[in-house]
């Protein structure tokens, strides 16, 4: 069993664009790997990015360029403010002390309205995720004000400032804060059967983790690209968008959107669209 974390946080646009890559990781491995969500926790406070000399301008500027490099449906319209996203961290950390099942499925919810535009430090944007998630949201916000949250939340933060020895080899991919240097998101810990870790981390091309998971894994089986764009689509359960279906497909974006074209219903967002059956 591959055991795979996820170093990630709910505001990081390049964690949103590498997306694509967990799908594919998800799809070739199945059942045969097991995820760990680990919340990175960029900012308690929008002063946070203030103070870095980060703006609503700095924010919307980067947004396009990486929106045109990586093809996630993010929205490149200058925002009315900053958000902090240790809210939404502890949110996730509390679905998955109280409702395992879906912890994946409400970071991708607030994912989504996030990078659509909506300020993911809102209760409004939170409490709407939380229902596209199918969590209620009043019991959302009670777990996320429970000791044992913020507990977690505090050790996932601490290990997000820990990367392990052969990550900080790869400096260039970490970040600085002021014990150290931490993940960036998105980052991996993966290993086997409970084996050593091999830290990938910050964003990185398909090949990187293509060439840790077949050294780490070789006697695992792979499952084959899918045969169409309804079949991934049908897989997911949910939309996806074209950049996803293109990377687990192995076809270039401007085909899969000829493909889901025929056959799926879109949904414009941000910078491109979302797809259902």
């Amino acid at each position: 069993m591959l055991e795979i974390s996820l170093f990630t946080d709910p505001g990081c646009p390049w964690a949103f664009s590498a997306e694509p890559l967990r799908r594919k990781i998800e799809w070739l491995y199945g059942d045969h790997a097991s995820w760990e969500l680990v919340m990175v926790g960029l900012a308690e406070d929008p002063a946070e990015y203030e103070a870095k000399g980060f703006t609503t301008a700095v924010m919307a500027a980067g947004a396009e360029q990486i929106a045109q490099a990586h093809g996630m449906p993010i929205n490149t319209i200058e925002s009315e403010r900053l958000s902090a996203t240790i809210p939404a961290c502890r949110a996730v950390v509390a679905a998955r002390l109280n409702s395992p099942g879906h912890q994946q499925t409400l970071l991708r919810a607030i994912q989504v309205r996030g990078f659509t535009g909506e300020p993911i430090d809102d209760p409004a944007t939170i409490a709407a995720a939380a229902a596209d998630a199918e969590i209620d949201a009043h019991d959302l916000e009670q777990w996320s004000l429970e000791p044992a949250t913020l507990e977690a939340l505090a050790r996932d933060i601490e290990r997000a400032r820990h990367p392990l020895p052969a990550a900080l080899v790869l400096d260039e991919r970490l970040a600085d804060w002021e014990g150290g240097r931490r993940y960036t998101c998105p980052s991996y810990e993966i290993n086997l059967d409970g084996g050593e870790p091999i830290a990938i981390p910050g964003f990185q091309p398909w090949p990187a983790y293509d060439v840790v998971l077949a050294n780490l894994a070789p006697d695992l089986p792979r499952r084959e690209p899918p045969i169409n764009v309804s079949e991934i689509l049908d897989w997911a359960a949910e939309p996806l968008a074209t950049r996803e279906v293109a990377v687990v497909m192995g076809i270039e974006h401007d085909e899969a959107t000829t493909a889901l074209t025929e056959v799926a219903q879109r949904q414009a967002a941000g910078a491109d669209a979302y797809w259902t059956l």
